[in-house]
C-alpha cells in the first residue's frame, strides 16, 4: 500500500492532515526522536493543549510565533499549535549568537518567542526580553495557566477558518553572505510538499522516513509533512551525532533516509560501527552531492538504491526528486524531475530567455510550493520573483530533454581566473576523487596576476594523510590549468549555517593567512 494523492488534495492545513492521521491511524507512531515517540492520537491532543496556551499567551491571527527550540516532539507539536490558530511559526536558528537573534526577532516582529531555558543568557545578551513575550518552555507557569482559561472548542474555531492561502511558516534563509531574509510560505506550500514527496518516494504507512536535519530547517519540516501525507512514521533527530543517528536507522528500523548532505551521510557511513549495523529495512536514500561522492555513498549501502534531490528554503525544501528506477548515471548526476505541479527550467542569466534541454543557465523554479514572500523586503521579493512568477534561485544547473534537473554551480560561485569561468563544484567534484579526500570546499582569492584563483579546503577520509602539493599534482594535467587550486587547506570541521558550509568564511580565513604572510600572488602552476 503507498500514498494516495487523493489524502491530501482537499486538506486546508498540516494540522489538518494530521488529524486525519490521527482519525484514521490513531496508536500509529507519528513523530519519533531518540528521547520518546508520540501516536498520531497523542500528537493531534498535544497541539490542540499547546494551541489552548497559545490562545492564552495573547497570540492572534496573523501573529509571529517565533520558536528558539531544538529539535523535539514538543517542538514540532508548537509549530503545528501555532498554525491551527492561524499564526506564523518562525523557526529560529538554534545557532544564532545575540547580535543575529536580536536581528530576527526585530525583522520577524515577533509577538512571542518560546524558548528553552538554557537560552536565557543569550535572550538577555540580545535584549529579546523588551522585544516581545518571551515564554521560557512549554512548561512555563504563566504560559500553561493561560491556557487553562481557553477550551480545545475555541482552538477548533479558529482553526476551521484557517484558509491554505494564508500565510503559516517564516524560515530564515541561511544568511552565509549577508542578513537571513524570511520566506514566507502559504499553508498550501506545507501540504502540497508533504503530498508530492510521499507521491514521488511511494511512502506507505508501513514507512519510517528518517532525517537529521534541524528542527529550523525547511528539509525537517518537509519530511514531517511526507509522513503526515502517508500516514507513516516521521523519525528526527535534535542534534546530529553520528552514533545516534545510527543507532536510530537501525532501531527505528527506517526504510527512507534523508540525510541530505554529504557532510552528514559521510560521517555515518564512516562510523567504527557501521558495517555491523543492521539497516536492512532500509529501502531507499535521498542526498545531495557530487557525482563521484554520490558513487561512492551508493556503494556503500549497495542494497538501497540512492536518489538525488535539488530544492531551497523558497522552494519548500524539494522541488524535484529522482526514482529508484533512474539508473545509477541518472541517479548520480542529476536530481531528478519536478515534483507534482512545480515546474523548473533554465534561463539565460542576462537576459532571462529560456535555454534549450541540455544549455546551462539559471534555474528558476514556480508552482504552489514556492515562497510568497521575503517578509518586510519588497525590494529582495522584486528581486527574486519575476513578473511571471519565477523564483530565480541564483542556481546554475541545466534541464535535460526528459526533464531532469541538474545543479552545476551557485551563480555566485563562479571563480573567475585570468578571465576564465570556472565552477567550484567542478574543482570539488574532481577532488574527492582522490582516495584520501573526503569533502572539498573550493573558494575563490584575490590574486594580483589573475585576479582571482581557486583554493581548496579539504576533510580527509578519517586515517588517510595527503599533502597540499599531493593534491596540486593529483589536479595537473587532469584539469585546466586555471582550474588547479592554487592553496590547499585542510580542516576538521567546517564553519556552518545551518546546514551549509560557510564558504565565505573560509575564503577570509585564507585571505587573513595570506595577509600576515605578505603573499600578493599564487604560485604558478605548469600543466604536465
Amino acid at each position: 500500500m503507498t500514498f494516495q494523492d487523493t489524502q491530501v488534495n482537499d486538506a486546508r492545513t498540516l494540522p489538518e492532515l494530521l488529524d486525519r492521521a490521527a482519525e484514521a491511524r490513531p496508536d500509529v507512531v507519528a513523530l519519533s526522536y531518540p528521547e520518546g515517540r508520540v501516536t498520531y492520537r497523542e500528537l493531534a491532543d498535544r497541539t490542540m493543549a499547546l494551541a489552548c496556551r497559545l490562545l492564552g499567551a495573547g497570540v492572534e491571527r496573523g501573529d509571529r510565533v517565533g520558536l528558539l527550540l531544538p529539535g523535539s516532539i514538543d517542538g514540532f507539536a508548537l509549530v503545528l499549535a501555532t498554525l491551527r490558530v492561524g499564526a506564523i511559526a518562525v523557526p529560529v536558528n538554534a545557532r544564532y549568537k545575540a547580535r543575529e537573534l536580536e536581528y530576527v526577532v526585530r525583522h520577524a516582529g515577533m509577538r512571542l518567542l518560546v524558548a528553552e531555558a538554557s537560552s536565557l543568557p543569550l535572550l538577555e545578551e540580545a535584549g529579546i526580553l523588551d522585544l516581545c513575550r518571551v515564554v521560557i518552555g512549554i512548561d512555563d507557569p504563566g504560559f500553561v495557566d493561560g491556557g487553562a482559561s481557553h477550551a480545545s472548542g475555541d482552538v477548533a474555531r479558529i482553526d476551521r477558518t484557517v484558509d491554505s492561502d494564508d500565510d503559516a511558516l517564516m524560515l530564515y534563509t541561511s544568511g552565509t553572505t549577508a542578513n537571513p531574509k524570511g520566506a514566507v510560505h502559504r499553508h498550501l506550500a506545507l501540504v502540497w510538499e508533504g503530498g508530492a514527496i510521499a507521491e514521488r518516494l511511494r511512502l506507505g504507512p508501513d514507512d519510517v522516513f528518517w532525517t537529521p536535519l534541524p528542527f529550523f530547517h525547511c528539509g525537517g519540516i518537509a519530511v514531517l509533512a511526507g509522513a503526515f501525507a502517508a500516514q507513516c512514521t516521521c523519525c528526527e533527530i535534535a542534534q546530529f551525532d553520528a552514533g545516534v543517528a545510527l543507532d536510530q536507522l537501525e532501531h527505528d528500523r527506517v526504510t527512507v533516509a534523508f540525510p541530505a548532505f554529504e557532510t552528514i551521510w559521510l560521517a555515518v557511513l564512516n562510523h567504527p560501527r557501521f558495517d555491523s549495523a543492521d539497516l536492512s529495512a532500509l529501502r531507499l536514500v535521498v542526498n545531495v552531492g557530487v557525482p563521484s561522492t554520490l558513487r561512492r555513498m551508493q556503494e556503500r549501502v549497495h542494497w538501497a538504491p540512492q536518489i538525488s534531490c535539488y530544492g531551497s528554503t523558497e522552494t519548500f525544501a524539494f522541488a524535484c526528486q529522482g526514482v529508484a528506477d533512474d539508473s545509477l548515471e541518472q541517479r548520480t548526476t542529476t536530481s531528478g524531475k519536478t515534483l507534482r505541479g512545480i515546474e523548473i527550467r533554465a534561463v539565460d542569466p542576462d537576459t532571462g530567455a529560456p535555454l534549450g534541454p541540455g544549455e546551462v543557465g539559471e534555474l528558476v523554479m514556480r508552482g504552489p510550493t514556492r515562497f510568497v514572500r521575503y517578509h518586510d523586503d519588497p525590494a529582495a521579493t522584486a528581486n527574486a520573483i519575476d513578473a511571471e512568477g519565477w523564483f530565480h534561485s541564483g542556481d546554475l544547473g541545466r534541464v535535460d530533454e526528459e526533464g531532469r534537473v541538474s545543479f552545476v554551480s551557485r551563480l555566485k560561485d563562479m571563480l573567475k581566473v585570468g578571465g576564465e569561468n570556472v565552477a567550484a563544484a567542478e574543482v570539488e567534484g574532481y577532488l574527492v576523487e582522490h582516495p584520501s579526500v573526503l569533502i572539498a570546499q573550493v573558494v575563490g582569492v584575490p590574486d594580483a596576476r589573475y585576479v582571482e584563483v581557486p583554493a581548496a579546503f579539504i576533510q580527509l577520509v578519517p586515517g588517510a594523510e595527503a599533502t597540499e602539493q599531493e593534491l596540486v599534482d593529483f589536479c595537473r594535467g587532469k584539469i585546466a590549468t586555471f582550474k588547479v587550486p592554487r592553496y590547499v587547506r585542510f580542516v576538521e570541521d567546517w564553519p556552518m549555517s545551518g546546514t551549509k558550509i560557510q564558504k565565505f568564511r573560509l575564503r577570509q580565513l585564507l585571505i587573513d593567512e595570506l595577509e600576515r604572510l605578505g603573499v600578493t600572488e599564487a604560485p604558478k602552476i605548469m600543466s604536465r
